[in-house]
């Protein structure tokens, strides 16, 4: 029934928990996990900054460096999790695009049957209302989607 499992990890204990579902629904149904952590486009604000020249590329580069690092490290604990429940995961890094773009090029890309992720991300952990990234995928895609909590 699920044979391409997109599932949205950003390195919180709740993604983790989401991967765990996903890797339990991979393991039932014969399918395959793709595990897919995104990074935000690097903007930088200075306000006056209109009255000096500034160049940004150097800082931004060093932004994106340390962003790609970050994504391997989430991606490399994603791969031990599936590891310890005796499954392969492949992973998937999308850079510079909002999580739920990421997400659901990710699902277009790899042709998903199913979406799993968690309900909030680092951001809206206080939060009681279903996590913008996640009310963000539920929105913008006709799969089923599994928002795990």
């Amino acid at each position: 029934m699920y044979s391409n499992i997109i599932c949205g990890i950003d390195g919180s204990e709740l993604s983790t928990k989401a991967l765990r579902h996903a890797l339990g629904i991979a393991a039932k149904t014969g399918g395959k996990v793709i595990a897919v952590t995104v990074t935000e486009p690097s903007v930088i604000l200075a306000p006056g900054a209109e009255m000096m020249m500034v160049d940004t590329s150097s800082i931004i580069a060093d932004l994106d460096k340390a962003k790609a690092e970050s994504a391997k490290a989430i991606l490399t604990e994603a791969h031990a999790v599936a590891k310890a429940e005796g499954a392969e995961i492949d992973g998937m890094y999308i850079s510079n695009s909002p999580a739920a773009e990421g997400i659901l090029h990710a699902a277009r890309e790899r042709k998903a049957d199913l979406v799993v992720m968690g309900s909030h991300g680092r951001r809206g952990l206080g939060r009681l209302l279903l996590g913008s990234q996640a009310a963000e995928v539920l929105a913008h895609t006709e799969l089923p989607v599994l928002i795990v909590k």
